[in-house]
């Protein structure tokens, strides 16, 4: 008899790049509406891709040990929000698992929100209303990025002031910051994983969910 391999399905899944991480732990597939990331994703390799939404995700019910979605609600309006969170729930098995990654805290809304075409950013309580009224059980959730939150704070505040641009002129909050920057936010990011797996953050810039569907 041949080995079961757990099944993982990432949702949004761009140019399926997160395939490759959860390929360690199993069997992954993806999705994404966007045919160029899915395109740049079949060229690097990914097979197990296909252009579909998430409102409608094209694969049988209770399929899937995990189920993953990285920064895609925020871009949904409120009722496509909770049909993905429904069907995310479909596809899912009985005792399976959904992991959630959003934006949080209204405050740090700012450039970055119009590239991303952003909607919302999430509480707690937002996100773990949205997910248990599709049927979800909440097994843990929390902060993250929370040693960013103060210069992220100071620096979408003048962002909102000074007034949003538009898309083809927001890239900038995208960009890869100077070497010096970005050794400092590594090293931050690195600091706070010693602690947030097991005390968590009051507060951060993401908000990372584990749910599970009750058998």
């Amino acid at each position: 008899m041949g080995l079961a391999y757990p099944l993982l399905l990432d949702c949004g899944c761009g140019t399926g790049n997160n395939l490759e991480l959860l390929g360690k732990f199993g069997r992954t597939y993806g999705f994404d509406l966007t045919a160029v990331g899915l395109r740049l994703g079949q060229q690097a390799g990914r097979t197990r891709l296909v252009q579909a939404s998430v409102t409608a995700i094209p694969f049988p019910s209770d399929a899937f040990d995990l189920v993953t979605s990285f920064d895609v609600f925020v871009t949904l309006d409120e009722h496509d929000e909770r049909d993905a969170a429904a069907e995310m729930f479909r596809v899912a098995r009985p005792g399976g698992h959904v992991l959630v990654n959003v934006a949080a805290m209204e405050s740090l809304h700012g450039d970055h929100a119009i590239l991303s075409r952003e909607r919302r950013r999430y509480s707690k309580h937002t996100l773990e209303r949205l997910l248990t009224s599709t049927g979800w059980t909440i097994v843990r959730m929390m902060y993250t990025n929370a040693l960013l939150v103060p210069p992220l704070t100071v620096l979408r505040a003048l962002q909102r002031w000074r007034g949003l641009p538009p898309e083809e002129s927001a890239d900038r909050d995208i960009r890869v910051p100077p070497a010096p920057v970005n050794l400092a936010l590594t090293v931050a990011l690195r600091l706070e994983s010693l602690w947030v797996g097991w005390i968590g953050n009051p507060f951060g810039s993401s908000l990372l969910c584990l749910a599970r569907k009750p058998a």
